[in-house]
């Protein structure tokens, strides 16, 4: 992508294939948020006709998030995003576990607390060993697209939904919290929102006013909160259509990857439609993304909060991928601008990339 002065230009979008870093805004979101980044400038919290149309539009948001959650409205608390909510439940108790597989937004903080990492055999996670008063075990992993089962016990369940809400079939009510981003699932950035079944547990992570009842300080983004309120009612409605969607993409991206050799899958035997983690050898993931880019293709090598690090993924390192293959691993994540020609495309380059590559490595140096 290049920049001019007015802004980017933006290249054509079925061949952006890193869905699961973040989304396009859907311009029926953007049209929903237009009147609130313009006239309707209110604070919900204040008593005045503005503020009051402004709280009207939370509320309505509120409804449509815990739609799409499988919760109640008064389970939905709006942060700035899954990293915050995250944050915000790790910190609230001090007897912790959490998988090896887990976002940085919630390994990192509970590596910081000293909180115990759970024991794996590929992606089957083991119970937590002792006494623990929460376990954190994301539904869907972002770099490999594995659908997590957490151990069950009598341990409080807090799940990282970023991966899952609006992509697949989701139903928090059964777990203590779990937390999303909108910009996962065709949102604005920015926003996100936690369910929390009982936020007693919880002490606010923000303090400085009784906004989300007191659960969270700070002047609501009311823009955004509709921007995602909007997005999760359209992603409610599209669920079938959009994973019907990505499951033909990946069927038509592995149809031409089948043809590569010496190539394997990172994924699990349950897993996500929308993301694909794949690993061939004698090649380095960093030159195959940028390489696809030259050619107009985005995926990535892993995780974007984490793609410029020189550490290995700790999610392939958890699964005991050897580090010939680990360095030569690219994610693709499918969403609803892609199509099957340019998912064809995509395989094809890839293909034909790895196949080049491996022929300029076997060439003696003069």
């Amino acid at each position: 992508m290049s920049h001019t002065e007015s802004g980017p230009t933006v290249n054509d979008p079925s061949r952006y294939f890193d869905h699961a870093s973040t989304t396009p805004l859907d311009p029926l979101v953007l049209e929903e948020m237009r009147p609130w980044l313009e006239g309707g400038f209110g604070n919900p919290n204040s008593l005045h006709s503005w503020g009051r149309a402004a709280a009207a539009g939370v509320d309505r948001a509120r409804i449509r998030v815990a739609a799409l959650l499988g919760c109640e409205p008064e389970e939905v608390v709006f942060t700035s995003g899954a990293t915050e909510s995250n944050n915000w439940v790790l910190r609230a108790f001090s007897r912790v576990a959490v998988s090896p597989f887990e976002h940085s937004s919630a390994k990192e903080p509970a590596e910081a607390l000293g909180h115990a990492t759970l024991a794996n055999d590929g992606y089957q996670i083991a119970a937590p060993e002792g006494v623990v008063d929460l376990v954190s075990v994301m539904t869907v992993n972002n770099e490999t697209g594995a659908r997590l089962k957490a151990p069950m016990g009598p341990w409080r369940l807090h799940r990282d939904a970023t991966q899952s809400a609006g992509k697949v079939p989701l139903e928090v009510r059964e777990w203590f919290s779990a937390s999303v981003s909108a910009h996962k699932f065709y949102g604005p950035k920015g926003v996100g929102a936690l369910y929390v079944q009982d936020a007693d547990p919880l002490e606010p992570l923000l303090r400085g006013g009784e906004q989300e009842s007191g659960q969270r300080a700070g002047t609501l983004n009311v823009a955004g909160i509709v921007g995602m309120g909007a997005a999760a009612s359209l992603a409610h409605d599209r669920l079938p259509e959009d994973l019907e969607h990505a499951q033909r993409l990946r069927q038509a991206f592995l149809f031409e990857l089948a043809k590569v050799p010496d190539w394997r899958s990172n994924g699990a035997e349950a897993n996500s439609p929308s993301i694909m983690s794949v690993s061939f050898q004698d090649v380095e993931g960093e030159t195959l993304v940028v390489d696809l880019d030259v050619q107009g293709y985005a995926v990535s090598s892993g995780a974007a909060c984490s793609s410029r690090s020189t550490e290995p993924s700790h999610v392939l390192t958890a699964l005991g991928l050897e580090p010939e293959w680990r360095r030569g691993t690219v994610r693709v994540s499918f969403g609803r601008g892609n199509t099957l020609d340019s998912t064809a495309g995509l395989a094809r380059a890839l293909r034909e990339t790895v196949e080049r590559l491996r022929t300029m490595a076997k060439r003696p140096r003069t």
